[in-house]
């Protein structure tokens, strides 16, 4: 009994991994997609150093936040709904038919992964 409940609590915890990893990568594409083009790392097709939404961030925070979206850990999904239903100063809102909320929780599952793997 013990050894199938063993068992049963590793299926459990593999499947949980197994869609955390889906998760992650559907956000890194939808990231890709819809936030790296002014969010992500340049340079941008002008030729400046960064993007305008990471060069935005960089001159809003002053280094007290790292601009770069990929490297933040204070960016969970709610904060992420907010910003993007809301819009803010050049950034324009997003409707739900342009970014679900299963978008929004995978991107927020590959934010919080690429700021574990940049703080390593």
């Amino acid at each position: 009994m013990k050894l199938a409940m063993t068992a049963l609590l590793l299926c459990a915890s593999s499947g949980v991994a197994l869609a955390q990893d889906a998760a992650v990568e559907r956000g890194k594409a939808k990231f890709d997609h819809t936030c790296a083009p002014c969010h992500g790392d340049g340079p941008g097709d002008d030729g400046r150093a960064m993007l305008p939404g990471t060069d935005a961030l960089r001159i809003k925070y002053q280094g007290a936040l790292p601009a770069l979206l990929e490297k933040r850990t204070d960016l969970n999904a709610d904060v992420i709904r907010t910003f993007v239903r809301r819009g803010t100063w050049s950034m324009p809102p997003f409707r739900p038919t342009e970014l679900t909320e299963r978008e929004i929780q995978d991107i927020a599952a590959y934010l919080r992964q690429s700021s574990g793997a940049a703080a390593r």
